[in-house]
């Protein structure tokens, strides 16, 4: 059984191996993917992160049990990796035309360094102007959270695809086509995936030119630079919210063998151009 949707700004794959009688597991998988886009979404003012781009300094927001996780777990890769990984760079993908410009009466600057958020269980406390953009990691969250799903409804073998964010599990070596960086409509190599999960990120389709500047969807965390390299790095790791947002730790590094790849057993990969 295969069906597919548009979330999460891509199409989101999801493939049963079981059989035609899994109706309710697929169905239940979509409603996880329906609901991380519709907490995490930047462009839905009623968002969680929304939400929270909307408040003001030292104002406590209180969101879902979902956001909160995410939310963590993207400080703590902001911090792990140096700001690398930094959710803050929205004003930035504003500026750039890839964001739209949140409801806000002052649009902060872009942050690297102190992290601006609190995280006291589903309490979120903004101690400083940020606009906060989970795009780096909530595809990858959402695919694990589907992934969940089909195996709480009993399917002993599934994949998730979001956009090449993607899952597997099961007795079964799912194939990856990774894209060809010249070519990004056709496939550079082949690969499989068996019980585990890849990411990847390139700048084949953000890449362009902005008011003079040349500008990508990507961003160097830490100086708040656009990444500018027309190849892809592809992070293999357990579980697909981790792999997505290493991509973003190696490819603002250039560092397929980043210290924070072994921290979570992870490995990289990169496709040049």
């Amino acid at each position: 059984m295969r069906r597919a949707q548009p979330w999460l700004g891509t199409v989101v794959d999801i493939t049963i191996a079981d059989g035609d009688s899994c109706e309710p597991a697929m169905r239940a998988a979509f409603t996880v993917i329906a609901d991380v886009h519709r907490l995490m979404s930047f462009h839905d003012a009623h968002s969680d992160v929304s939400r929270i781009n909307r408040a003001e300094v030292d104002e406590q927001i209180l969101v879902d049990a979902r956001t909160a996780e995410v939310l963590e777990a993207a400080l703590a890769l902001c911090a792990d990796s140096g700001g690398l990984f930094n959710p803050f760079c929205a004003p930035l993908l504003v500026e750039w035309d890839y964001l739209p410009a949140p409801d806000a009466r002052n649009a902060p600057d872009w942050r690297a360094g102190t992290l601006p958020l609190v995280i006291d269980g589903c309490r979120v406390k903004k101690l400083a102007p940020a606009w906060i953009d989970l795009g780096g990691i909530a595809k990858g969250y959402a695919v694990d959270a589907a992934t969940e799903a089909l195996r709480a409804h009993g399917v002993r073998a599934g994949c998730v695809n979001a956009g090449g964010d993607m899952r597997g599990f099961g007795d079964i070596d799912w194939p990856v086509l990774l894209r060809d960086a010249q070519r990004p409509q056709m496939p550079a190599f082949s690969t499989q995936l068996r019980d585990g999960a890849l990411a990847t990120s390139a700048i084949y389709f953000s890449g362009r030119t902005t008011r003079g500047q040349a500008t990508s969807a990507l961003v160097h965390g830490a100086s708040g630079k656009p990444l500018l390299s027309g190849g892809s790095v592809s992070v293999a790791a357990s579980r697909c919210m981790l792999a997505d947002a290493l991509t973003k730790v190696v490819a603002a590094s250039g560092n397929a063998e980043h210290p924070l790849l072994a921290a979570h057993a992870a490995s990289a990969f990169v496709v040049a151009a």
